[in-house]
């Protein structure tokens, strides 16, 4: 068979309306449980050390095993979602991570949580990746799509703030362990809803020569190439913060990643059959779409997790508390993501609404540089969480242009390559904002300055370099991506 006749034909789409809803619910609860369990472990963190005796580096890799598996194996699982078929990549990874979940609620041990919390990211890989290429061969019609989209973003935007309030609840109401054991019903609901309701596709493999088989298709040597440096590399990022960015074991292990990634991409530009085709980076939008994405992510980790910092350690606040602070946030997020974005893309474009949503989250961040020591929730924090809403109009228009060009063979290949950019982004922003935060505060504790007046200039610098970062998306957004015909 030649290499022309090997094209997928396209999967038909659930024929209903009511279907394809029950679909979207499905994608939607899996993305949820992934971006839940991102931001649910943090606010559990000092209860996981108390019980279960983690030194405080061993700590760290209650997170960063769930982040290496999870970054690292995006844009493989991607690829082989279109290979083999999105469907069953999706409905594998979801037990994957349920059954991890299992582990990880269960784990009297470090080892033991750390393997789970690892399995976690395989799992959340396998599912995530192919989510967003099965969302836009399920809905065709651009305002149907614009809509499909929304709701999928809210889940991702809001679902970080949703998470810190539920694991604070979790936590002070029953024990850590909870974390994980709410994702048991939610990702079995999830398996027996997706078995009936996501389209059906067999995947590229299926219509290749039985001589070649998925091997030859899958591109071996470049799966291991991209997964070694993507995974060194976001290792290497996320213990900067021990190490220092220009200690030899930080340049060392970032220049062998570099090298990976370096060697896998001239692969793609040779194999006959690349695990990244580059075709993909031939769209402007796709392109545009994945650089903001990855600036934006890097400078919200200063709102979302900086701020849930400065509310506990100058604070005072509490787990549940701290949850509770950041929840207008996810309601602003998901009144916008949910109420007027796919309205004001249909009317304006992707583009106009990205950068109007850029503009909200410079000003959001701009503020918080202002934050006061003794800053009062009602009058300091609670008025800012309404300029939130720029992350409700920005992430739609840019996940429908991440996606605007990919057709159908592609579809799991750029739904995994913007999920794989959003990895990257948080592990930078965590890296370069967490270690700006705590050298200045070290600098003004040094100079005499008390411990709450410390942490704030920290913190301050934390949000002026986020801001900075989402003023170059702005910038990127306005110069790469063109204006769209509606």
């Amino acid at each position: 068979m030649s290499e022309s006749a090997t094209v997928t034909p396209p999967a038909a789409p659930p024929r209903t309306a009511r279907t394809r809803a029950l679909a979207l619910g499905v994608l939607a609860s899996g993305m949820l449980m992934i971006v839940l369990d991102g931001s649910i472990v943090t606010v559990a963190m000092p209860a996981i050390q108390d019980d279960l005796g983690f030194s405080p580096a061993g700590l760290s890799w209650v997170v960063n095993a769930y982040l290496i598996a999870f970054g690292s194996l995006l844009l493989l699982a991607g690829r082989l979602g279109d290979l083999l078929g999105r469907r069953r990549m999706f409905l594998a990874g979801t037990g994957v991570f349920t059954a991890a979940s299992l582990l990880a609620g269960a784990a009297t041990s470090p080892a033991v949580l750390i393997a789970a919390r690892f399995l976690q990211g395989v799992g959340s890989a396998m599912a995530a990746a192919v989510s967003l290429g099965i969302l836009v061969t399920l809905f065709t019609e651009p305002g149907e799509r614009a809509r499909a989209i929304a709701v999928f973003s809210f889940t991702g935007a809001a679902g970080a703030s949703i998470g810190q309030v539920v694991g604070g609840l979790l936590t002070d109401a029953l024990s850590w362990h909870w974390i994980f054991f709410i994702n048991l019903p939610i990702g079995l609901a999830a398996l027996a809803l997706a078995v009936r309701v996501l389209p059906g596709d067999k995947g590229t493999s299926t219509f290749t020569a039985p001589a070649r088989g998925l091997a030859a298709r899958a591109d071996v040597v470049g799966a291991l190439l991209i997964t070694a440096g993507l995974m060194l590399g976001i290792y290497t990022v996320v213990k900067v913060e021990q190490y220092g960015w220009v200690s030899a074991h930080t340049l060392g292990l970032g220049a062998v990643a570099g090298a990976l990634t370096g060697a896998f991409i001239a692969r793609q530009a040779t194999a006959r059959t690349p695990l990244m085709p580059l075709r993909i980076f031939r769209s402007r939008g796709v392109v545009g779409a994945n650089v903001v994405q990855m600036l934006m992510v890097a400078a919200l980790f200063s709102f979302q997790i900086v701020l849930a910092l400065h509310l506990q350690r100058v604070l005072g606040y509490g787990a549940a508390e701290t949850g509770l602070a950041m929840l207008p946030a996810a309601l602003v997020i998901g009144a916008v993501s949910l109420g007027v974005s796919a309205r004001l893309i249909g009317r304006f474009g992707e583009r106009n609404v990205l950068l109007t949503g850029l503009l909200l989250l410079v000003t959001l961040l701009v503020l918080l540089t202002r934050i006061p020591v003794d800053a009062h929730y009602a009058t300091d924090v609670l008025p800012l969480m309404f300029l939130s809403a720029g992350f409700g109009l920005a992430l739609p228009a840019l996940t429908s242009l991440g996606m605007s060009d990919a057709g159908e063979e592609d579809a799991g290949l750029a739904s995994g390559l913007f999920n794989t950019t959003q990895q990257i982004g948080m592990a930078v922003g965590v890296a370069v904002l967490s270690t700006l935060a705590a050298s200045r505060s070290e600098r003004l504790l040094a100079d005499g300055a008390g411990r709450a007046e410390a942490l704030t200039g920290g913190y301050h610098l934390a949000f002026g370099v986020g801001a900075g970062l989402l003023v170059t998306a702005f910038v990127v957004a306005y110069v790469v991506l063109r204006r769209r015909t509606r």
